[in-house]
C-alpha cells in the first residue's frame, strides 16, 4: 500500500529528476563528472545544497571504503544513504492517558485543515473516538471548513464563534474529550501569525490551557508542510519548529510537485521525522511515511 501510494505521488519527481539521477549509474565506469551531475539533479529536485552535499559525500565515502566500482552498487549505496537521512528517530513520546492530544500547526494554505480531517478519518477507521477542536478562530472560513469535514467523516467538533479566544476553545475541547472518553483530540490552530514572537505566545497559551486538564498534553505537535512550496516552506518550518517543539511533519500535497526531494531536506535540516504524507483531497488520501518505500518509489 505504501509503495503504490508513494509511486503515484512521486511520479512527477521521478520523471523530472530522479530517473536522471539513477541513470547516471548506468555507465560502465564511475568518474568525477558523475558527482557534479548528481549534485545538479538533486538540487533541482529541492533536496537543497546542504543536504545534497551531505548525501554525495557519504555516498562517495562508501564508494572508497567499500571499493565500489560497479554503477549498480554505487546506485544502491546512494539509495541506502537516502534512506538513512529519511529515517529520523521519532522523539520520545510521553506516557499518554486518554485522550491523546495532537496540536496541528502550519501556515494558511498549507493543507492543514484537510490534513486534520485525514488524521481524524484514519483514527476513526481504526475504531477510535475522535474530537476535533476549531482553535483557528481568526478565520470564520477555517471554522466552517473544519465543521464541514467533521460532518463529512462523522466525528464531533468543538467550535466557538469567529474571533473567540482560542484558549477557551481548547479548554472546552479538552473537557469534552475527557468527559466523552474520546481516544483522540486533534486541535487546529491559527496559520497567520506573522512574527515568531506572536506564534510562540499563542502556542504557549494553547499548551498551557491543555495542560490545565492534562499536564502531559499536547502529546504530539504536528507541522503540516506544503510539499509544493519547497525550500520556502522549509524556511517557514524552521520558525514553527523553534516556536512550537514540533514532534512530526505531515507532508501535504506531495502529489502536486515535481520536487519531492524536499522530504530529504526536511529530515536532514529539521531533524524531525516525516510521519504522514498527503496525496489528494479525499480523507483516505494519506499514509504513514515509510523511508524505504519512498526511496524505492523515486528510484525504481
Amino acid at each position: 500500500m505504501f509503495r503504490n501510494l508513494f509511486k503515484k505521488a512521486l511520479q512527477p519527481t521521478k520523471d523530472s529528476w530522479f530517473s536522471r539521477a539513477m541513470q547516471l549509474f548506468d555507465r560502465t565506469s564511475i568518474d568525477e563528472s558523475i558527482w557534479d551531475e548528481l549534485e545538479e539533479v538533486l538540487i533541482s529536485a529541492d533536496v537543497g545544497m546542504e543536504t545534497t552535499e551531505k548525501l554525495i559525500e557519504s555516498t562517495r565515502q562508501r564508494v572508497m571504503d567499500e571499493k565500489l566500482k560497479d554503477g549498480i552498487q554505487v546506485r544502491e549505496a546512494l539509495k541506502q544513504e537516502m534512506v538513512k537521512i529519511l529515517r529520523v528517530a521519532s522523539r520520545e513520546t510521553k506516557s499518554i492517558t486518554r485522550p491523546k492530544v495532537i496540536l496541528v500547526i502550519g501556515v494558511n494554505g498549507s493543507g492543514k485543515t484537510t490534513s486534520i480531517a485525514k488524521l481524524a478519518y484514519q483514527a476513526k477507521k481504526e475504531g477510535q473516538t475522535v474530537i476535533m477542536a476549531a482553535a483557528d478562530t481568526f478565520r470564520a472560513a477555517a471554522i466552517d471548513q473544519l465543521r464541514t469535514w467533521a460532518q463529512r467523516i462523522g466525528v464531533d467538533i468543538v467550535a466557538h464563534q469567529p474571533g473567540a479566544d482560542p484558549g477557551a476553545v481548547v479548554y472546552d475541547a479538552m473537557a469534552a474529550a475527557k468527559s466523552r472518553q474520546a481516544h483522540l483530540l486533534i486541535i487546529d490552530t491559527a496559520g497567520r501569525l506573522h512574527t515568531k514572537f506572536n506564534l510562540m505566545e499563542e502556542l504557549k497559551k494553547i499548551k498551557r490551557v491543555a495542560a490545565k486538564i492534562d499536564p502531559t498534553a499536547p502529546h504530539e505537535v504536528i507541522l503540516v508542510l506544503d510539499a509544493t512550496t519547497g525550500q520556502n516552506g522549509l524556511a517557514q518550518a524552521k520558525n514553527f519548529t523553534e516556536a512550537a517543539g514540533v514532534t512530526g511533519i505531515f507532508l501535504a500535497k506531495l502529489d502536486g510537485t515535481a520536487k519531492g526531494g524536499i522530504a530529504l531536506a526536511i529530515c536532514d535540516q529539521l531533524k524531525i521525522p516525516v510521519q504522514y504524507v498527503g496525496v489528494g483531497e479525499h480523507p483516505e488520501d494519506m499514509a504513514q511515511f515509510d523511508a524505504q518505500s519512498f526511496v524505492e518509489a523515486l528510484s525504481s
